[in-house]
């Protein structure tokens, strides 16, 4: 596994850019205009989309301004007013009066949901039924106030009829809308008003009357799912459905092979797709699926095992990568990904850009990250703080391949262990910023301003209010409680935040470019030391002087060279006595011979080392004429 984690899985995109249900360019411009009360690009998105009957596009666009109005619901009040016959109006409050009954019901099973949230659930279903019943008539040839309906109708526990009845209109309306599709299998499956066969049916025969390269080849693989990882109870032995979770997995990598590597429109069933292939442990293919899949990872099915769908997708993506290694023979090529239909995308640009600031001059800095294990840049923020970020290495260490978190991150992580100051690190794209904050190599508190969410809950933006004010000696908490639930601008909300903490300002490029450090005067760059080195420059260093930044130890002295010399000849001459005398054995004449080639060793690599520190000035020039 240490042999071949660096190489296996290089390509895949870094953690920290991976994103969880990204939306497109254009729902995203409209998602930010919505957060700050203006509908207008919604209204001109959803309507392109009616022209041109994109409806599966559609659809997409729909939930995501739905649910975006669950928390910001006041752009979508005054659209309605100004337009109460907008079709497109009248659909998103349809899916946002499902998403509010759902949201109340919250998403446990059944037997978890109590008698008073039921009740409520129920209520909110009722009232929706005139909203689903505008949207469809305001848009006759729309299937997607059908698909709001099918989604009801599971919630509800309508009878089959009434199922069957909004089924046969979804499909007059298009035969291949997945969305569609999707809620009926919702509808059908055990835990609801079906069972594994007639949703296995369904799926399959959807599948088979499916186009060339319709999402709809992997419904099959959602029943699969549904069947054998969220299904109570373990399947008898022999499995009578085992031959069809094979068939669904078959179908899904077919699938999964005409799109392109990274493509969003896909990430949807691959990300399922990896969670069934690592389920069969079928770890090159788990691996080769999170390559495909790329930065798009989606909330499900990866919450279904956690509070935080991104971590546990990072989690299940590193593990695939530890079984890969291990499975590979020591001196075996490790496996080389499958070439796709196009070239893999760019992550990098992807990435936030991170930065942190401690509480601590430059030099005390360096000497506590000696042994980071990640090569970092360093500038003086102020008199008594300092920035810092990491530098890209040529062959990064073991632990940061397979850490989940970014470079940045883990070191501050480990050289503040032993360390009384606090470090703030800072990460920021052109949607999101957040913090977190470290102490004593523990994460205390962390945030996040996008420019689509929702204002934080009150008593935890309190709570990471009142950590930072006692670390940063701030007398009242409020004033950063009321910047930590600020929406709308998160790029100005992280400068407002260290304005408050009294901390330095963030360098004018943070946020465009990885590196911002090397522009500033007097920034200086720590290499990545092996263990050796840094216990050397530890001890080597003078309290409160920086360390050599070459990575080296210091300059042996002239005693040091003598007693090695001496050492080396008396290894080599007890060697050669100890062979030559019959009455000693192999292995004690062994011992010596061996010193002598550690002793020899060690001259060598410090005089290789003498020679790299030699000064420009000291060495021949060479003119070339």
């Amino acid at each position: 596994m240490l042999r071949h984690s660096a190489a296996i899985g290089a390509d895949l995109p870094p953690d920290e850019a991976v994103v969880v249900d990204a939306q497109d360019p254009a729902l995203r411009a409209a998602l930010t205009s919505a957060a700050a009360g203006d509908h207008s690009p919604a209204r001109e998105l959803l309507a392109a989309t009616r022209v041109h009957a994109q409806w599966e596009l559609r659809d997409g666009y729909v939930s995501g301004l739905a649910e975006a109005a669950l928390h910001n619901p006041g752009w979508l009040d005054g659209w309605l007013a100004d337009s109460p016959e907008d079709p497109d109006a009248a659909l998103v409050k349809a899916a946002h009066c499902i998403g509010q009954a759902w949201e109340i019901r919250a998403p446990a099973r059944a037997g978890h949901v109590s008698r008073d949230r039921f009740q409520a659930f129920f209520a909110l279903l009722h009232d929706a039924v005139p909203v689903i019943e505008t949207a469809a008539r305001l848009n006759p040839a729309d299937p997607v106030p059908w698909r709001i309906a099918l989604t009801h109708a599971m919630g509800s526990q309508a009878r089959r009829d009434v199922f069957d009845g909004y089924w046969a209109q979804a499909r007059a309306r298009d035969p291949h809308h997945y969305g569609c599709h999707f809620a009926a299998l919702q509808y059908l499956c055990a835990a609801w008003h079906g069972s594994h066969q007639e949703m296995f049916d369904f799926a399959e025969s959807a599948a088979d009357t499916a186009p060339p390269g319709s999402k709809l080849h992997a419904l099959p693989l959602f029943a699969a799912l549904e069947y054998a990882v969220l299904s109570p109870g373990t399947p008898a032995a022999p499995d009578p459905y085992a031959p069809r979770v094979s068939a669904a997995v078959a179908r899904a990598l077919d699938l999964s092979a005409a799109y392109e590597p990274g493509s969003h429109e896909a990430a949807g069933f691959r990300n399922h797709l990896a969670l069934m292939l690592l389920r069969a442990e079928r770890w090159d293919e788990a691996l080769e699926a999170f390559r495909s899949i790329g930065i798009h990872a989606t909330a499900y099915p990866w919450a279904y095992f956690g509070d935080d769908p991104r971590q546990e997708f990072l989690d299940t993506r590193s593990g695939v990568r530890i079984h890969v290694a291990t499975r590979t023979p020591f001196f075996a090529r490790p496996p080389q990904p499958r070439s796709g239909p196009g070239p893999a995308p760019a992550w990098t640009e992807d990435a936030p850009c991170a930065l942190a600031i401690a509480a601590a001059r430059p030099a005390e800095v360096a000497q506590a990250a000696l042994m980071c294990g990640v090569s970092l840049r360093t500038a003086a923020a102020s008199d008594t703080h300092t920035y810092i970020e990491a530098v890209p290495d040529p062959k990064p260490t073991t632990r940061s391949i397979l850490s989940t978190a970014d470079r940045l991150t883990t070191a501050v992580d480990n050289f503040t262990t032993g360390e009384k100051w606090p470090t703030l690190v800072l990460r920021r794209t052109h949607e999101r910023c957040d913090f977190t904050l470290f102490h004593k190599g523990r994460p205390l508190a962390a945030h996040e301003w996008n420019t689509t969410s929702p204002a934080p809950d009150h008593a935890t933006v309190t709570a990471t209010a009142a950590v930072l004010s006692r670390f940063f000696a701030l007398a009242d908490p409020r004033p950063l409680a009321h910047i930590l639930r600020s929406t709308g601008s998160p790029h100005r909300h992280q400068s407002d935040l260290l304005a408050a903490l009294s901390l330095p300002p963030l360098p004018p490029d943070f946020g465009t470019r990885p590196e911002v450090l090397d522009a500033l005067p007097g920034a200086r760059v720590l290499t990545r030391r092996s263990l050796l080195a840094g216990m050397c420059g530890t001890m080597t260093t003078e309290v409160g002087a920086h360390p050599q930044t070459s990575g080296t130890c210091a300059p042996r002295p002239a005693r040091w060279w003598l007693l090695r010399a001496l050492g080396l000849l008396f290894f080599i001459s007890s060697a050669v006595l100890s062979w030559w005398s019959p009455g000693i054995g192999p292995i004690l004449s062994t011992l010596p011979a061996l010193a002598a080639l550690a002793m020899a060793g060690q001259l060598a690599g410090a005089w290789r080392q003498r020679r790299a520190q030699a000064t420009p000035a000291a060495r021949p020039s060479r003119t070339r004429l």
